[in-house]
């Protein structure tokens, strides 16, 4: 009862919001998939470590997602095409609770999509070696202290940026990940009061 009453506060409150969309044609469209479950009484994130096989963000901890192809119907479809080939998790398995702002990379050229979805736990994971390293999740209440961000602010042409760095059991969350953790996390905050 409590986990579905926070599907749907947290679902309410991605769809009420105003998604930042950024269109820009030099840029490759990606979309990844932010996994959440449920676990030992607490939300979970599950992150992917990527092999350094990858042509792009290599040995980096993300999303599982990547860019869109060709036959990809939507955004939303790359998202969960991806998640199936990099950790064997099935469309059909997936809860989507709404999207995130788009967020770019600074070196690689992406521009990517997130969604939020809830994912049942516990799940026979297959991991796609060639892609992915390795899978973990990590506690939202322990993503929420903030012993574990670290803000930087840069100057970037007169414009003000700020980036985020997610440390948490000796991993660091860093870049485009760390941004679209960042926003997803200020809403929970928002829906939840804080709570884990």
């Amino acid at each position: 009862m409590i986990i579905c009453q926070m599907k749907k506060q947290f679902k309410k409150a991605l769809s009420s919001r105003f998604k930042r969309r950024i269109s820009d044609q030099r840029l490759v469209k990606a979309a990844v998939l932010l996994p959440l479950f449920y676990k030992d009484g607490q939300y979970h994130i599950l992150f992917t470590r990527r092999s350094n096989e990858v042509m792009h963000h290599k040995g980096q901890i993300s999303f599982p997602g990547g860019a869109k192809h060709d036959d990809d119907a939507s955004l939303l479809d790359t998202a969960l095409r991806e998640s199936c080939e990099e950790i064997g998790l099935q469309a059909e398995d997936v809860e989507i609770l709404g999207e995130l702002d788009d967020a770019p990379t600074s070196t690689s050229n992406f521009v990517i999509s997130p969604f939020v979805g809830f994912i049942p736990y516990p799940y026979d994971f297959r991991i796609s070696r060639g892609e992915i390293d390795e899978i973990f999740d990590v506690p939202v209440s322990a993503l929420l202290r903030d012993t574990n961000l670290k803000q930087e602010h840069h100057d970037i042409g007169g414009q003000i940026f700020t980036t985020y760095t997610y440390e948490c059991g000796g991993r660091v969350i860093w870049g485009a990940t760390a941004g679209i953790l960042h926003q997803f996390l200020e809403i929970w905050k928002a829906v939840s009061g804080a709570q884990n």
